[in-house]
């Protein structure tokens, strides 16, 4: 599955000249932690989250009044202060280094991407243009989406391939059968993990609808 399956395309986006408080005020009424900044032309400048705007109010905040401070209060920069808040627009708030995917890339890489890079969405970009979000209710809703039919060679071809790819799945030990979009495993194994492992390449495969599992637990001596 593609992210042009299951991103938002209807994406809410603000000019670079958007003020702060107007940002604010638009995450709050449209109930979203975060908005894209974009030129004339949509191309994607940067993203300003509920964080940023967080970050900017933290370091505009105001010492606590006191008699000292009283003494030595400065107007300049009470009022740069303020100017931070009230006067900052989108670009100065946002975030530059936006990671970002194409429609083209798997849910699974994009899914990747969020999680390492801790991000609660990806903007989806061609050419630079802003073309939809990818959140991570997106990719919530994407497992939830049928999995498309398959033939019963297909789903063979690509259980064979998964279980030679990897090097402790005991290919020559492990044989596998699929009738009507069911895979049943036979042969051996030597530890529970790697039947578990098992089964989850045989339930990955699109077009799965059943997986038995008919393993024999066994000690097998390492591949030389």
């Amino acid at each position: 599955m593609k992210v042009r399956d299951v991103m938002t395309r209807k994406v809410v986006s603000v000019p670079a000249d958007t003020p702060a408080m107007a940002v604010a005020r638009l995450l709050a009424e449209r109930g979203i932690s975060a908005v894209p900044v974009t030129d004339r032309w949509g191309m994607l400048l940067g993203i300003v989250s509920e964080a940023d705007l967080i970050r900017r109010l933290a370091s505009s905040d105001p010492p606590e009044p006191g008699f000292f401070r009283a003494l030595f209060y400065n107007r300049e920069q009470a009022a740069a202060r303020y100017a931070a808040v009230h006067g900052a627009t989108a670009e100065d708030l946002m975030t530059r280094a936006v990671v970002t995917v194409t429609e083209e890339v798997t849910v699974e890489h994009a899914a990747s991407l969020i999680e390492s890079h801790k991000v609660r969405r990806l903007p989806v970009v061609q050419d630079g243009v802003l073309v939809g979000i990818l959140s991570r209710a997106d990719l919530l809703r994407a497992l939830l989406v049928p999995p498309p039919e398959a033939s019963d060679e297909t789903i063979r071809a690509a259980v064979a391939a998964e279980v030679a790819r990897l090097p402790w799945a005991d290919a020559p030990y492990v044989f596998f059968d699929v009738e009507d979009a069911v895979v049943t495993l036979y042969g051996f194994c030597h530890s529970a993990a790697v039947r578990k492992g098992l089964e989850a390449i045989a339930a990955g495969v699109p077009g799965v609808r059943r997986v038995e599992d008919r393993i024999t637990d066994a000690a097998l001596r390492a591949r030389a």
